[in-house]
């Protein structure tokens, strides 16, 4: 039993436990503590400080406009997992470099010399120029019996002829007027004259990434030909398909086209894998920053989970 002290008459006796407290372990986890404080603690010290509290109000809106401004930032950096950021040369897909301009009178840059039917402005003009020569009529000592006036007006009428013919295969061959197929041809060759190893081991300055610690580059094959499979000329090419899907999605009836979008989400997964690859071998390379600026590619086109 603890033991009573005597108290004074009128009082009850005071019992006093002269027990030890027991001890309290410490607790490992660590104190939490809040910052924010009560609309009871805020009017008291507006009250006792009025100056101080007013700086700290400027303090903190001026903290939460730069944390705006910061989000907007890395939101518009992170960019749309389909588009990325979009760049004039990844406009130019749409008219397949035919289009010095775009509707907002933005310059583009164009590739005059693509042609319809895989041909190139050189090859039609050689094979026009030859089919002129064949075609042309016999003058002068080349034929048996010359009249001036004959001959004038045979040249006159093959050159009508040869006219109308140009006119022709000028029409013909004019991209304005294909489909949608010769406009993909025409950009799968932009792609690969842009991004190809055979023309940027020439043109960039750094092209490959610097070899790692005590290795000594190598000399490479020289190659036979266009280069068509590096991972940035089908990344250039995965994109400009991308962007003519995901423009047809977007029209009035593009929400119900299932089959489409499933390609399209398909289209991006492989550009991801793509890029994910290219960024483990060409990080920081010549090759790497040229295809990024060009093509506008984000990291929301490589990183993290796609989602359409």
């Amino acid at each position: 039993m603890p033991p009573r002290i005597p108290a004074p008459q009128g009082l009850r006796n005071i019992t006093l436990c002269l027990r030890p407290s027991p001890t309290t372990t410490p607790s490992l986890l660590p104190r939490v503590q809040t910052a924010g404080i009560s609309m009871r603690d805020k009017k008291k010290r507006m009250k006792q400080d009025p100056y101080g509290w007013a700086q700290a109000q400027q303090r903190k809106n001026a903290n939460l406009e730069r944390r705006a401004e910061l989000e907007a930032e890395r939101k518009a950096g992170w960019g749309s997992p389909v588009h990325g950021i979009t760049t004039p040369f990844v406009e130019s897909f749409d008219t397949a470099g035919q289009e010095a301009v775009d509707a907002e009178a933005k310059p583009l840059p164009t590739s005059p010399h693509l042609i319809n039917h895989l041909l190139t402005k050189e090859e039609l003009d050689t094979a026009v120029e030859h089919a002129r020569r064949v075609t042309q009529p016999l003058m002068g000592e080349e034929t048996a019996a010359s009249d001036p006036t004959r001959e004038a007006e045979e040249r006159q009428e093959h050159e009508e002829r040869h006219a109308k013919a140009l006119l022709a295969l000028r029409r013909i061959t004019d991209l304005k007027n294909g489909s949608a197929k010769d406009r993909k041809h025409a950009n799968i060759q932009r792609c690969i004259e842009t991004f190809g190893r055979h023309a940027t081991d020439h043109t960039l300055e750094h092209p490959a990434p610097p070899p790692g610690r005590g290795m000594v580059p190598q000399p490479k094959p020289i190659r036979a030909g266009p280069d068509t499979g590096s991972s940035e000329v089908q990344i250039a090419i995965l994109t400009s398909k991308i962007r003519a899907l995901a423009l047809a999605l977007e029209g009035p009836k593009g929400h119900r086209d299932k089959n489409n979008k499933r390609s399209l989400r398909m289209l991006c997964h492989k550009r991801q894998r793509l890029l994910r690859y290219m960024e483990t071998k060409e990080r920081g390379s010549g090759r790497w920053q040229h295809m990024i600026a060009t093509l506008g590619l984000t990291p929301a086109t490589w990183k993290d989970q796609i989602t359409l």
